[in-house]
């Protein structure tokens, strides 16, 4: 009968869309399998290299000890955390949240660093990181800047002479007593700075 031809057509019909859906779920779910393959290898090589760079790097600011990263989850590194375990020189390995404030600046500034050397960006903004080192790690810290400086363009807020001695231009911001703030820049390089003519008023509550 037609009324049975037109069923049959149109189960026919809907099984082969059925098909196709479910090739076109399979072919996706292997897309997706390749990528996050891919992706996992890829964090790994990345992962590895920075890790290295990390271990070198941090002995070399703290002029001594040992650190090293580790992945909290390392079966599934996509979701895994990562946990920094140092040893500064003349202490013993502990966490990250137990080393003094100055050894997690220069912890994370090691970090900062061995990233920058694996995979090096145009510029880095650093804001006061050195505030709480003392000259020695101040002077390493320095000698580092100096060499990430020949790929990555630093942009340093501070305070440490130390550090300053590193730049090649300086800018700072003075107050008068009429309250309108100042930019008066400094080229250490030898080359002449460029006049600032730049104002900002500070109006007070």
């Amino acid at each position: 009968p037609r009324e049975h031809a037109e069923l049959q057509a149109r189960h026919d019909f809907l099984t082969e869309q059925s098909a196709d859906l479910e090739k076109a779920a399979g072919d996706l779910r292997q897309v997706i399998a390749e990528l996050d393959s891919e992706m996992k290898s890829a964090f790994r090589r990345t992962f590895q290299a920075v890790a290295q760079e990390f271990e070198t790097t941090f002995t070399t600011l703290f002029g001594g000890g040992k650190a090293r990263l580790t992945l909290t989850n390392p079966d599934d590194p996509l979701t895994s955390g990562v946990e920094i375990v140092a040893r500064p020189p003349g202490k013993r390995q502990q966490s990250l949240a137990l080393l003094s404030g100055g050894e997690r600046a220069l912890t994370a500034a090691a970090l900062i660093f061995a990233l920058l050397k694996v995979s090096p960006t145009p510029f880095c903004v650093l804001d006061e990181v050195d505030a709480a080192l003392d000259e020695a790690n101040v002077g390493r810290f320095r000698q580092m800047l100096q060499e990430l400086a020949q790929t990555t363009q630093f942009i340093i807020i501070t305070h440490n002479r130390g550090t300053i001695e590193a730049a090649d231009t300086v800018y700072g911001v003075s107050m008068g007593p009429d309250s309108v703030s100042r930019v008066l820049s400094l080229r250490l390089d030898g080359r002449k700075a460029e006049p600032q003519t730049s104002y900002q008023a500070v109006t007070e509550p």
